[in-house]
């Protein structure tokens, strides 16, 4: 039967009727509601500075775990095509974003150097000065990131060779690093210790992708997950005094191992029961905010520090309010949360269609 065919129509009229438009692929609430709780978790940590927030969920190694998934399934395609889409998805935001922190930072007495190229391409960490710098110290993940990307083609050929023995070996450069050689200073050795702190996480995303995980016996999944557990959590806590803090943030191996634990379970469990959330599109508020979060995630990661930035002084004007002062928790770290997230907000309204521009769709306020 053609494209169309025919039928009557309720007054007895013959009408032609289309065929159903293909379905748009639906996403995976599943990896959208974690990404949506990791991208609160960094602001929350930002806001809070709670050392403990990254052993209740590290999301970090959550966010680097969803982006090898998706980087094996498009993988599928060429390679240089993969590559391209994702710096034309990154890059945009990040120039954008980029434009203010370093106006603002001229204006307050920076001078670049060579070094500006990484604020054209950050293959190392875009240098700047004290006053910017709670704005661009985040930007080690989309170093990191984009380095990973760079090398996906690569580690995906060596991790379909064996991959269970790669998963495991996955560890050995941050055990590497930590007990053997600590790398070369500067760029290159940040580089290389964030890349080995989060390769195993990267390289469980291609587990997931390729149906590794969902092969693995229970007990397997049991063992492995706990064992890193409780070396990173042990080592954090071991090391406590030598760091001057068991946040994870502060310790290479410790995340490396904990996030790996922790990762394990969570897509071996998508992958064994095929977890979707589906549920989640029955309740429109919730749903709505998860579809903005990972629609705006680049946006919500690189303007969260400014908006925070903002809220302090922000907030020091409205004591100037005896409305305000008098029935607003003004001195509550709560109500700075909170207004960072209004703040937040305004930031995905102004800047968020760059993100549709990136990815070469209609601007939109929101998705």
């Amino acid at each position: 039967m053609g494209a169309h065919r025919r039928g009557r129509g309720l007054a007895g009229v013959s009408v032609r009727e289309a065929a159903p438009a293909p379905a748009p692929p639906q996403r995976d609430r599943y990896f959208d509601t974690l990404r949506a709780l990791a991208l609160i978790r960094v602001v929350g940590y930002h806001t809070f500075n709670w050392a403990w927030a990254g052993l209740v969920f590290p999301s970090m190694g959550i966010m680097f775990a969803l982006a090898g998934t998706l980087m094996a399934k498009s993988l599928e395609r060429p390679a240089p095509k993969v590559v391209r889409s994702r710096l034309r998805r990154l890059l945009p935001p990040f120039w954008f974003w980029g434009v203010f922190v370093v106006l603002a930072m001229l204006l307050h007495g920076w001078m670049p150097d060579w070094r500006i190229v990484y604020w054209i391409v950050p293959l190392g960490d875009p240098p700047g000065n004290a006053w910017g710098e709670q704005a661009w110290e985040i930007l080690w993940y989309l170093r990191t990131y984009l380095w990973f990307v760079l090398l996906s083609p690569l580690l995906l050929r060596v991790f379909r060779l064996a991959p269970l023995p790669v998963l495991l070996l996955s560890l050995a450069p941050v055990l590497v690093l930590n007990f053997v050689w600590a790398g070369p200073d500067g760029r290159i050795g940040t580089a290389l210790w964030d890349l080995s702190t989060y390769l195993c996480c990267w390289l469980l995303g291609f587990a997931h992708r390729d149906g590794v995980l969902r092969r693995m016996r229970p007990a397997a999944v049991v063992v492995l997950s706990l064992a890193a557990l409780g070396f990173g959590g042990w080592y954090a806590l071991a090391h406590r005094a030598e760091f001057g803090t068991y946040d994870l943030d502060e310790n290479p191996l410790a995340q490396a191992f904990w996030s790996a634990g922790f990762v394990l379970p969570l897509l071996w469990a998508k992958a064994r029961f095929g977890i979707g959330f589906a549920r989640l599109t029955r309740f429109r508020q919730t749903n709505r905010i998860v579809t903005v979060f990972n629609a705006r995630a680049v946006t919500i990661y690189l303007w969260h520090e400014i908006a925070l930035l903002l809220a302090v002084p922000l907030i020091d004007r409205f004591w100037d309010v005896p409305a305000f002062e008098a029935y607003l928790p003004l001195d509550s770290q709560w109500f700075l949360f909170g207004v960072g997230w209004l703040l937040i907000g305004v930031f995905v309204l102004l800047c968020g269609w760059v993100e549709d521009v990136a990815a070469r769709k209609r601007p939109r306020l929101l998705p």
